[in-house]
């Protein structure tokens, strides 16, 4: 799902990057990661969880991926600095993931999930691309905050079938990922980290 005018605002300002670099280096500190490793971002939207995730876990390529071709534009400008042979830029689905199963050392998702109306497919594919012992890290909002009275009429969201802390935990766990560490507000959302087990479940 792509966002809309106010969430481009939301995301894309200033203050989102200082709140990204404090969410990246948590997550490095709750589960720290080689250098030289292979990462995809999804849902990376104008680049700037990219620029971090490049300085701060330093990877051997860094795969960044978003569903809206405007928001890759943007990402190629921000990010033209980076090293071109390190960097892959792709157009691209999360219930989709264009990669072979176990190719990842770890994904990162800044708020990508909610927007996904088949949110539970796209943690399989999570699973899927991700090596065994591979981490997931995530930020993620909960439906409290952003279909309350006010945010519901500002911010584009799908309707149904949204998930909660429960919710969210129940599915990882399904799909073979096992939440580690976590800093969340129940009614807000989470920031977490999670490892794909070494045999994940079987699911059609």
């Amino acid at each position: 799902m792509k966002l809309n005018w106010a969430e481009r605002c939301v995301v894309n300002n200033p203050i989102r990057v200082f709140q990204q670099h404090i969410e990246v280096n948590w997550l490095r500190q709750m589960m720290p990661l080689k250098t030289g490793k292979t990462i995809l971002e999804v849902g990376c939207g104008r680049g700037a969880g990219a620029k971090l995730i490049q300085s701060i876990f330093r990877p051997s390529q860094l795969h960044i991926l978003d569903l809206d071709i405007e928001m890759m534009h943007k990402a190629k400008k921000y990010l033209s600095a980076a090293p071109l042979s390190s960097l892959n830029l792709l157009v691209g689905d999360s219930i989709e993931l264009p990669f072979k199963a176990a190719c990842l050392d770890a994904l990162f998702g800044f708020g990508f999930l909610h927007h996904v109306i088949d949110w539970r497919r796209a943690l399989l594919e999570i699973a899927r691309v991700l090596k065994p012992g591979g981490v997931y890290y995530m930020e993620e909002l909960y439906p409290s905050l952003y279909q309350n009275a006010i945010t519901k009429h500002i911010l584009l969201h799908p309707e149904h079938d949204r998930f909660t802390s429960r919710d969210l935990r129940t599915e990882m766990e399904a799909a073979g990922l096992n939440l580690v560490n976590a800093f969340e507000l129940k009614k807000l959302g989470i920031l977490g980290v999670a490892r794909r087990l070494d045999h994940i479940p079987f699911r059609h």
